[in-house]
């Protein structure tokens, strides 16, 4: 069947006639290993997606629809072939949604009686189990300071307590994030720089290891790296990948607690949250029980499950094709929302992540004029990342491709749309050698590396790259809100007022739209880069390391075998 016939129910035929024309100019190009990104063809597609057609492209709506329709329609007329399991374009993704209802209970109990709190203002909670109800019964309440556990850093906050059917409070980030010199946890943990040890998902995890019944987080906006006002703005939905029943989290309750009520409530029981802080930073803390405190929730939960989809297309590799080269790109939005000024009301990603897309598109196409590759290379368009990287973590736990023979990903997650830039933005510097090799192409572009300006926002382990690195893949993220670039016209201060713009009004919001002031020659550059990389790792032999010191090292050692 054609591509036309295929998918004439759920995509327009304006917009196949885009990837139909689309393949015919990839055979007009010549057979070069520079990538050569098309503004006018990254335009259309951008236009495209966060078109109102697709809805905001969130998972398992009539946008979902649409957009995997589209997806494989473009794929398909490049010229790739199906990547995903059974020869299919998709990797079937099952979802948990949650939505929490009013509240019956939501309170503390304490020596000097009830203590309720009020969700969006003192606590911000969800759940990711697939009950009718998030109930706790008077638990147990215990601080764990950080609540990490890292026996490679001579680190457990833990101790060896019994929490099984307690609720414990986390402080947000590291140990090290607010560490003075000479105290035990003083760049223990990479300093400044977030580990994964500090992200509020490894804290859920590792509530649930623990046997925990709820986890709260103390907020606080520096260590965060955001307001409460981002904490908030879920509006108690949440998502997570369906799971058997025997693997369905401890945690009734996970989330938030506001910095001034966590302090109220250790208060309550005597004790003074400043200081237990402080005492965190010692590696000989032991969890803190709340003595006399408890607390309670009775909570309507309404949940679903979601069917989405991944979409993987392949090139295959022409004498090692079980070597992978992985590029990716995150189809899923935000969905719709309140209308703003414009009236807008979808919230569609333009640049989050539909120009990442449009960036695999133009990556694919070089590659497909050209000679075979080596290795196979796929390009993953994953479901569900704004809601917590759900679909490349399927994948990663799921893998059509063993993880093992898998040579690197690449991912592309916001591009700076301000003009070219006489740098490119590292993140996660320090954790591989593909560092190294975005250095030297940087270089042949005439460009320099800035690492990323603020690296205790842990921007490394936001964005789908991680479920890979998580398995010990070696990684590299373009990401372009993660420092200022040095603009050709500007300087960094232009830089920094575009990141101010983009992530102070468009970053989740239907501003995020495109526009007709952007400029892409940066993104152009950026994506040939990493079109380069892939190109060099497809038609070569390395295998890209992690650097000493990487949390991920001793997951790919334990490999090496598979790849001799």
């Amino acid at each position: 069947m054609t591509v036309e016939g295929r998918f004439r129910k759920t995509l327009p035929m304006k917009i196949l006639s885009i990837a139909i024309a689309a393949a015919c100019a990839a055979i007009a190009l010549p057979a070069a290993a520079k990538v050569a990104a098309d503004p006018v063809r990254l335009t259309d597609t951008v236009k495209t997606l966060a078109s109102d057609l697709f809805e905001g492209r969130a998972p398992g709506t009539a946008g979902e629809e649409r957009t995997i329709g589209y997806l494989v329609a473009r794929f398909e007329a490049l010229g790739l072939q199906p990547g995903g399991p059974g020869g299919q374009w998709v990797q079937t993704v099952p979802l948990l949604h949650t939505r929490l209802g009013t509240p019956k209970t939501l309170a503390f109990e304490g020596p000097r009686g009830a203590m309720p709190v009020a969700q969006g203002k003192d606590v911000y909670v969800s759940t990711v189990r697939p009950d009718d109800a998030a109930r706790i019964a008077s638990a147990p309440v215990v601080f764990v300071g950080h609540g990490v556990r890292a026996p490679e850093r001579g680190w457990d906050d833990f101790k060896g307590a019994d929490l099984k059917g307690k609720v414990v409070i986390f402080l947000v980030n590291d140990p090290d994030f607010a560490a003075r010199p000479g105290e035990a946890a003083a760049n223990r943990f990479g300093g400044r720089t977030m580990t994964y040890y500090g992200r509020w998902t490894y804290k859920f995890e590792e509530a649930a290891r623990q046997g925990a019944i709820g986890a709260l987080i103390v907020h606080e906006t520096a260590g965060a790296g955001y307001g409460w006002n981002v904490v908030i703005s879920g509006g108690g939905e949440n998502y997570d990948i369906a799971r058997k029943p025997e693997d369905v989290t401890s945690v009734a309750l996970q989330g938030w607690l506001a910095g001034d009520a966590a302090t109220r409530l250790f208060a309550s029981a005597g004790l003074d949250l400043a200081k237990l802080s402080a005492a965190a930073r010692s590696s000989g803390f032991r969890p803190v029980e709340l003595k006399g405190v408890t607390f309670s929730a009775d909570v309507p939960v309404a949940h679903e499950t979601v069917t989405s989809r991944n979409v993987l297309a392949r090139l295959p590799g022409a004498k090692r094709p079980d070597e992978v080269v992985m590029l990716g790109a995150h189809w899923d939005a935000y969905g719709a929302g309140k209308a703003d000024a414009q009236g807008r009301i979808y919230r569609a990603g333009a640049n989050d992540d539909a120009l990442g897309l449009a960036g695999l598109f133009e990556i694919a196409r070089a590659m497909k004029a050209g000679p075979a590759p080596e290795r196979s290379v796929v390009f993953a368009a994953w479901t569900a990342e704004e809601r917590g990287l759900l679909g490349s973590e399927y994948y990663a736990a799921n893998p059509v491709y063993p993880v093992e023979t898998t040579v690197a990903n690449l991912a592309i997650d916001i591009l700076q749309t301000a003009g070219a830039a006489k740098d490119v933005v590292l993140v996660g510097k320090g954790q591989g050698t593909l560092e190294d090799d975005l250095a030297r192409v940087a270089a042949t572009q005439g460009r320099t590396v800035t690492p990323e300006s603020l690296p205790e926002r842990g921007l490394f382990y936001r964005a789908d790259h991680f479920s890979l690195a998580k398995r010990g893949v070696p990684v590299l993220l373009l990401m372009g809100i993660a420092g200022a670039s040095d603009l050709k016209d500007g300087g960094v201060k232009a830089g920094q007022a575009w990141i101010d713009a983009y992530t102070g009004q468009c970053y989740h919001q239907a501003c995020d739209a495109w526009s007709p002031e952007w400029n892409l020659a940066g993104a152009v550059e950026d994506i040939d880069l990493l079109g380069t990389i892939a190109e060099e790792l497809a038609n070569g032999n390395a295998w890209p390391q992690w650097k000493p010191g990487s949390e991920f090292k001793a997951i790919r050692d334990r490999s090496a075998a598979a790849r001799q």
